[in-house]
């Protein structure tokens, strides 16, 4: 009975005490952050353009591990069929995810093309610190 009351009782606590901070932050006044630059966003078109970015970049990342992983598994099989079979099918795998993904790319390079969009053809911007003065 007393750890099913602590189980229920540690995360209502813990929560107290997530919902209490801001309020801790907030007693000396709200212009700690200005928040006028924060998270506004003029054209839901750039939301829709980093979503399709994200996914296309995280899509090619998990195919190219899956690659790698299955090449490990091939070559630590050890002459072992099963194991063989399954870093072969892993690769193969790997190889049509890619294919899809190059594929998707292609498609929205068209749509891009077609109606004048500009959905990933500005690139990808890694976020970087500015050391100005």
């Amino acid at each position: 009975m007393l750890k099913k009351i602590r189980r229920l009782i540690a995360p209502f606590i813990l929560q107290l005490v997530m919902l209490a901070t801001p309020a801790i932050v907030l007693a000396q006044g709200n212009n700690i952050i200005p928040s006028e630059s924060i998270g506004k966003v003029n054209n839901i078109l750039v939301v829709i353009q980093a979503i399709i970015r994200f996914i296309l970049i995280v899509a090619f990342i998990a195919a190219f591990i899956m690659l790698l992983i299955g090449g490990i598994r091939w070559i630590t099989a050890g002459g072992d069929e099963k194991g063989v079979a399954s870093a072969r099918n892993m690769i193969t795998a790997a190889l049509i995810g890619l294919v899809v993904v190059l594929v998707a790319y292609a498609i929205i390079r068209l749509v891009e093309l077609f109606f004048g969009f500009q959905i990933i053809s500005n690139g990808v911007k890694i976020p970087t610190i500015n050391n100005a003065p």
